[in-house]
């Protein structure tokens, strides 16, 4: 990604609207994708690339896998539980029918082993292991899916179990998917790399990953298939070339050959067609503004969160940006106020309008800063 962009600064007095962001049209329509539903998004700037009954409600079979490593990982993280945990392996762990890991039961199994299980070899005995860990039973460890689905803004999900046998009341979309995959890949880099590796041990049974995209794309790094008979056959993928990453959805496809044909289809036209650009990091002041009545007569200013471009291939020499606050500053303003907003454009389209905040505390001036400001307004 390149470097920041060069803003044109015109300080417009307006009504802040929502954020919001169109993505131009590339000169190559998406592919056509053979599935009850699909999503093509940029991990860096969040922009839907290309989709198709993203939001509609269906079954994930083993993709329900992602959100159990995440709820594990958020565990680990917050000191509940370790890697190193021993977990006692019950019978229902064992009798759990599909695509298994082969842990016997009554044995203890390390979290690590168990985390590698569920991700590299679609253990469903892993997951109702890990589940009872952390939850005690898998209906309990469900009401944390469905917590963090919630929190993730996973409008049309609800998990039942924590590895995709079918329920009638498990359901999620590819938009809602998508979600819950970025969540991982940003809060937990380091446990993600395993999503890359091709196989895992245990128990003397060596079983390769199920994710085909791992050998047919060498920047292919995760991240989870799944199938059932009502669900089809399903993809979640994700590749990072130079400093681009992609994240695709393929749910309900008619074999596992037509899932991977379709995540390599939207991941190659995304990659070629689509560039990412990072133009400003969060919380880095790109302007210091006059505020009037404080201690201080200017106020560095910044945006809430990354702002990254995703625009066709070739069009970076058409963006621009300008800055539009909401009114005059007054002191006192508080750090992270919303003071208005950073809007880019590419040539006469505004692609991106995102928060610009108050990057530090201006307290209120004294009675010479006040009434010198205020003969300097007057004029």
């Amino acid at each position: 990604m390149k470097s920041a962009l060069k803003l044109a600064l015109p300080f417009l007095l307006v009504c802040l609207l929502p954020l919001s962001a169109v993505i131009a049209a590339p000169a190559q329509p998406a592919p056509e994708v053979a599935a009850k539903g699909y999503l093509l998004v940029d991990f860096n700037s969040g922009k839907v690339l290309a989709e198709n009954n993203a939001d509609e409600r269906l079954e994930p079979a083993s993709l329900t896998k992602i959100m159990t490593a995440y709820v594990v990982f958020r565990e680990i993280a917050a000191g509940r539980i370790g890697l190193t945990d021993q977990v006692l392996v019950s019978e229902k762990a064992w009798r759990t029918g599909g695509s298994r890991m082969f842990i016997e039961v009554g044995t203890q199994v390390s979290v690590e082993d168990l985390l590698k299980g569920m991700i590299i070899q679609s253990g469903n005995d892993a997951s109702v292991a890990l589940a009872e860990h952390v939850a005690g039973s898998t209906e309990a460890f469900a009401n944390l899916m469905n917590a963090n689905a919630k929190r993730l803004g996973m409008e049309n999900t609800h998990f039942t179990n924590p590895n995709g046998l079918p329920d009638p009341d498990l359901y999620t979309t590819a938009r809602d998917l998508a979600k819950v995959t970025m969540a991982l890949i940003r809060e937990f880099p380091d446990f993600y790399s395993w999503y890359g590796s091709k196989e895992f041990t245990y128990n003397e049974i060596t079983q390769p990953n199920r994710n085909p995209l791992l050998k047919r794309d060498p920047s292919a790094d995760g991240v989870k298939t799944g199938h059932t008979n009502a669900a089809g056959y399903c993809l979640v993928g994700s590749a990072k070339r130079d400093d681009m990453r992609l994240v695709s959805v393929v749910m309900g496809a008619a074999s596992p050959n037509a899932r991977a044909q379709a995540s390599l289809a939207l991941l190659n036209w995304g990659f070629r067609y689509f560039e990412s650009h990072s133009l400003y990091p969060a919380d880095q002041p790109i302007e210091n503004l006059r505020v009037w009545y404080g201690q201080q007569e200017t106020l560095p200013v910044g945006p809430e969160a990354d702002v990254v471009a995703t625009i066709p291939r070739g069009s970076y020499s058409r963006l621009s940006a300008r800055l539009e606050k909401t009114a005059e500053l007054n002191a006192p303003i508080a750090k992270g106020t919303r003071i208005g907003d950073i809007v880019v454009t590419l040539g006469e389209n505004e692609i991106i309008r995102a928060p610009l905040v108050a990057l530090q505390d201006v307290p209120e001036g004294g009675l010479w800063r006040k009434a010198k400001d205020s003969v300097l307004q007057m004029f």
